[in-house]
């Protein structure tokens, strides 16, 4: 309780910028912000989105700024102490926001899914963030970030492991646009193709997709899952953890939901605008005969972003970080204080040294 009483009077009033801050999940992040006490700073593409938002928070500067107009995203940046990007598609919005945060010494933290989106801020940036003592954590977000942080938390003492498992448990998938839009992006850089982790490096592949049954804990129990259903995980969890295999793993029902047009976009059911969707992470590392497990339960995929992202901003500002350059949330932060944090958003359970099941 010290910990986070020092982390709120230290960043209470510290400005951060909000790029997409109008989007689905923008929103979310705008409001988590405010409940920590740090000053959201509106900006984004859109101006007339930006307008309407601003009617809701008449007390928060807003900043218009382009992706094709460095001068605006500087402008959209001064005087900030980091920036969190929420404006998909990544693939359009990544690299030009982390050049303004690079010019502007401050940090980047971003909640891309795109799994092409994420290797770029990997491949493109981590040799001059590195050099300029920058902190860039891509993928702090349900998927990608916390993956990451379940995965390097059950390795624990392990220096690397066999085979990573992360299965998504969820009873349903009602995309925003901002998920439709990316993931259309992502279809096109890869030709149509599939991408799964195997074999220690990326794999892009024309054939379907395995399916499969996936034992997760109760009440969810065992369901049909589509196997290698890659998301920002086969990224995030490899950059920095030596296990050669990283699959991941969906509900059938979520995995047909989110590709269904006819999907209608998340409903609030609650005061905070969350939905009533609830999920369970169930994440596997195998080594040997050794087996390991960390269980994340919650609601709604997309709220659950915020804190994570929010969280990875205070501990930046704080100084509790682990590593500079592009780094993962597993590599950058004490996974398992971090995992901590995150309640009574997601409830975690680590289980060590089990048995390994058949």
């Amino acid at each position: 309780m010290a910990d986070a009483h020092m982390t709120q009077m230290t960043t209470t009033g510290s400005a951060v910028a909000v790029y997409g801050a109008y989007g689905h999940t923008g929103r979310f992040v705008v409001a988590e912000l405010l409940r920590r006490g740090l000053v959201p700073v509106l900006a984004g593409r859109d101006g007339d989105a930006l307008k309407a938002l601003a009617e809701a928070y008449p007390e928060l500067a807003v900043r218009q700024a382009s992706v094709d107009d460095p001068a605006a995203l500087d402008r959209a940046l001064d005087g900030v102490t980091a920036v969190i990007n929420c404006a998909g598609p990544f693939a359009a919005t990544a690299a030009p926001v982390i050049e303004a945060a690079l010019r502007a010494g401050v940090p980047y933290v971003d909640v891309a899914a795109e799994i092409e989106a994420n290797v770029d801020t990997f491949e493109l940036f981590a040799e001059r963030a590195r050099e300029a003592g920058a902190v860039i954590v891509p993928a702090m977000a349900f998927f990608g970030g916390l993956g990451d942080l379940l995965v390097t938390a059950a390795m624990d003492d392990w220096t690397g492991a066999d085979e990573a498992h992360v299965a998504y448990g969820l009873d349903s998938w009602h995309p925003t646009a901002g998920t439709r839009a990316a993931g259309k992006v992502s279809r096109e850089r890869r030709a149509g193709r599939r991408v799964r982790h195997a074999g220690g490096r990326l794999e892009y592949r024309d054939d379907r997709a395995p399916a499969g049954t996936w034992s997760f804990p109760e009440p969810t129990g065992t369901r049909d899952v589509i196997a290698e259903f890659s998301m920002a995980d086969i990224v995030t969890v490899p950059s920095h953890l030596d296990i050669p295999e990283v699959r991941n793993y969906m509900t059938v029902e979520a995995a047909t939901d989110v590709v269904n047009p006819d999907t209608p976009a998340p409903v609030a059911a609650d005061e905070h605008g969350r939905s009533a969707q609830p999920f369970v992470v169930d994440v596997v590392v195998r080594s040997g005969a050794g087996e390991r497990r960390a269980v994340a339960r919650g609601r709604d995929i997309y709220a659950v972003s915020a804190p994570l992202a929010v969280e990875a901003v205070e501990r930046i500002l704080t100084g509790r970080t682990r590593a500079a350059g592009v780094a993962s949330a597993g590599r950058v932060f004490d996974a398992p204080d971090f995992l901590r944090a995150l309640s009574p958003h997601i409830e975690v359970e680590v289980e060590l040294d089990a048995a390994a099941q058949g």
